[in-house]
């Protein structure tokens, strides 16, 4: 027959002089760790098991490394103590900057719907990314808004002009509808993250690492980088074409050029 005194699972704590048990200053793992006070019993200063409280066993596990010591954020769970994760914010509550955004990469993981090796989706927890239809309406309704007034305008100021045979007047037009253009959006990104256009497409863009609107800075380079390079004779327009199309292989977030230089993602603005 064993000698060993029954244990007392009811409580979660050994009995008096059981194997494993802790005796001495009142801590919960007896080495001085701040958990003497708590609402469900265990000791006080001193007591091998007496009359204060706690919320964690007192006692260390036979063979266990950590000498008994609780893992950082461990709560009790019947007798071991468990590590907790800690969550982290994201698009619901705003992930930390350089953490993955989106509960996987920056937005991790395969690109939509994790990996067989189990890596996270990079686009969880974000909204569904605006379809590539969607974003060239949208840009198609802005040139609309903006390249109309400004080409009438232009042509009383000039008196008319040869969009194909005069050079000079096309650059000058060209030069003015791009600063337009550049205003208009940075403008209204900075402010709500739509233009008109995404507004009647209800997409919106957002900030890469959180969701949030692209206001100052992000938000006025991203406009700038579509729209500047334009005024550059015959490099500006190569330049803008790749710049439009790289959203059509890139992945997993189908950013353009200037996404990446703002750090920013379209996405759905339908709730």
């Amino acid at each position: 027959m064993s000698s060993e005194p029954p244990r007392d699972f009811s409580s979660g704590l050994p009995p008096s002089g059981a194997p494993g048990a802790v005796p001495g200053d009142g801590t919960p793992y007896g080495d001085g760790v701040p958990y003497a006070s708590g609402t469900h019993g265990g000791g006080g200063q001193g007591g091998g098991g007496g009359g204060g409280s706690t919320g964690v066993p007192r006692w260390r596990f036979p063979g266990d490394p950590s000498g008994g010591r609780p893992p950082t954020g461990a709560v009790r769970t019947g007798a071991r103590p468990v590590a907790v994760p800690r969550r982290r914010a994201g698009w619901a509550g705003r992930p930390v900057r350089g953490a993955a955004p989106y509960g996987g990469g920056p937005y991790g993981g395969g690109p939509y719907g994790g990996d067989r090796f189990g890596a996270q989706d990079p686009l969880a927890g974000m909204p569904p990314l605006a379809h590539l239809g969607r974003r060239l309406v949208a840009r198609i309704i802005d040139g609309l808004l903006i390249g109309i007034p400004v080409a009438l305008i232009m042509a009383v100021v000039l008196g008319g002009y040869d969009p194909v045979d005069d050079t000079g007047a096309s650059t000058v037009v060209t030069v003015v509808g791009a600063l337009a253009y550049f205003f208009y959006e940075g403008l209204m990104l900075t402010r709500s993250g739509q233009t008109v256009g995404k507004q009647v497409m209800k997409i919106r863009v957002a900030m890469l690492h959180d969701g949030s609107v692209p206001a100052g800075q992000p938000g006025w380079m991203r406009a700038a980088v579509y729209s500047l390079p334009e005024v550059v004779p015959c490099c500006g327009f190569v330049f803008w074409l790749v710049n439009v199309l790289w959203c059509t292989w890139d992945r997993p977030y189908r950013q353009c050029v200037h996404d990446k230089v703002a750090a920013t993602v379209v996405v759905s603005a339908v709730r």
